[in-house]
């Protein structure tokens, strides 16, 4: 396993639609198990693999620290309410803005043995489903933002 370098806003392939991903490979296994420990390295909770320069229709999500999922080819089926909240990016470094999101969302995808699963969530999970699954049409968070993006400041972290 090995740590890939994120890209980042600007970079041209953020904005291109990522590919079917039609059978699972070893290389493919490999990308799957460096884009979780990539995301975890950068303290994410979701990663696209076209943020790693691969334009293939992957993400994973980890909300929790404890369980992650592996979704290939998803798509969202369903979803309904409204949550608006703040949003950052790890393509988008240091900064986060106001997005409208669903509050429930559910999706279907492939698992890392290609066989269909069914992910469904509410709040965090449903806003890291949708803009991951963004990631996969070229599309970035800062798209969707109301008003201008902030800077994120680190000062509560840091009094722990």
């Amino acid at each position: 396993m090995a740590i890939r370098n994120i890209r980042e806003y600007g970079d041209e392939v953020l904005k291109k639609t990522c590919k079917e991903v039609k059978e699972m490979t070893p290389r493919t296994k490999e990308l799957i198990e460096d884009m979780l420990e990539t995301m975890y390295d950068a303290n994410g909770v979701g990663l696209a693999a076209p943020q790693v320069g691969i334009l293939k229709r992957i993400v994973v999500i980890d909300t929790t620290g404890e369980d992650p999922y592996i979704l290939i080819n998803p798509r969202i089926v369903e979803s309904s309410g409204e949550q608006t909240g703040q949003e950052g990016c790890l393509s988008v470094p240091g900064k986060f803005g106001i997005v409208t999101r669903p509050n429930y969302v559910k999706a279907v995808a492939l698992d890392v043995n290609m066989k269909p699963i069914e992910v469904e969530g509410t709040e965090l999970l449903a806003r890291a489903i949708c803009h991951e699954l963004d990631h996969l049409d070229g599309h970035l968070y800062v798209e969707k933002a109301e008003g201008p993006l902030q800077d994120m400041t680190y000062e509560d972290e840091e009094e722990e």
